[in-house]
């Protein structure tokens, strides 16, 4: 859960306007992940909000979630239409209208348990992972959900991603650092360079690894995880997330209203003077190529670097 207290404790006065067809609506909201669905950007967040965006981040749509609940996680298929989002009591939410409608797939009979990230591997095999060690997994769609443990101890999941190559990627707290050749099936972990939280573990290609996390803490391994460097990041803030732009720069961003910046595969980092006052939980490339930023102040549009 800590991939978003710090945010959920900095609440203020937000501002997000939101058009609809009933005119303009403004939404003091707090945004936590975002995913496209196709040239579509998905954003979701507190009280069970969900936002859509068909011009790349200018305009936002409110969809139908019908719950309250804090979503905190959202990922989509390749075909652009079958999506998940995940948060707070338990929840898993699906759509299979690239996120116009959402439907409960999935929820817990503890709803003390909260759900922190979701990977969309196709349209029927899908991974969420959560607090605590929880992981839940399904082969057919949402129909049913299996739970795993993964983890001998119950550290928190903060993060799933996927490599280029197709592998899998875990980041949590404690040093926790797992890897999966197999679309899930089987987990190894990854020598931990820092003992402490991540948020994230970015992969660059096959081989080239950034994982990031509390105070500044940035490593990076060209050999999948065997090793790690440190890389020296100026202020140190929570990195919550990280993204790699289609013109291979690399944006960082989380706690402290920092933004910066990588063009060398990740080697050195240097402050990215765009401008953005409040706190970050993810980065978003739009498919016209500029970068939005969801967190404290809902979604920010940010230039290309």
């Amino acid at each position: 859960m800590r991939r978003y207290r710090w945010l959920l404790g900095a609440l203020a006065a937000l501002a997000l306007v939101c058009p609809t067809s009933a005119g303009t609506v403004a939404a003091n909201v707090l945004l936590l992940d975002g995913a496209l669905a196709g040239n579509v950007v998905v954003a979701v967040g507190e009280h069970g909000t969900i936002l859509r965006s068909a011009d790349s981040g200018r305009s936002w749509q409110i969809a139908n979630s019908t719950v309250d609940a804090t979503l905190t996680g959202v990922s989509f298929a390749a075909d652009a239409s079958h999506g998940w989002a995940v948060g707070h009591d338990a929840l898993i939410l699906a759509t299979n209208d690239a996120g116009l409608t959402w439907r409960k797939s999935w929820q817990g009979d503890n709803l003390e348990q909260s759900l922190l990230d979701v990977c969309a591997l196709d349209a029927r095999h899908v991974i969420a992972v959560g607090a605590y060690g929880l992981c839940l997994e399904t082969t057919d769609g949402g129909a049913n959900w299996t739970v795993r443990k993964l983890l001998r101890d119950d550290m928190h999941l903060n993060r799933i991603s996927r490599g280029p190559g197709g592998a899998l990627y875990l980041a949590g707290e404690r040093g926790t650092l797992l890897h999966s050749t197999d679309d899930g099936q089987t987990w190894s972990p990854l020598h931990a360079p820092y003992e402490g939280s991540f948020y994230g573990l970015l992969a660059l290609d096959a081989h080239t690894l950034l994982a990031h996390g509390l105070r500044g803490r940035l490593y990076r391994s060209t050999d999948d995880g065997a090793t790690w460097t440190m890389v020296a990041v100026p202020q140190p803030m929570l990195l919550a997330t990280a993204v790699k732009l289609s013109g291979g720069a690399i944006v960082f961003a989380g706690q402290s209203r920092g933004l910066f910046l990588s063009h060398d595969s990740g080697l050195t980092v240097a402050p990215w003077p765009a401008s953005l006052t409040s706190a970050v939980s993810e980065l978003v490339q739009a498919p016209d190529g500029n970068v939005i930023a969801l967190g404290e102040a809902g979604a920010t549009l940010l230039p290309q670097p």
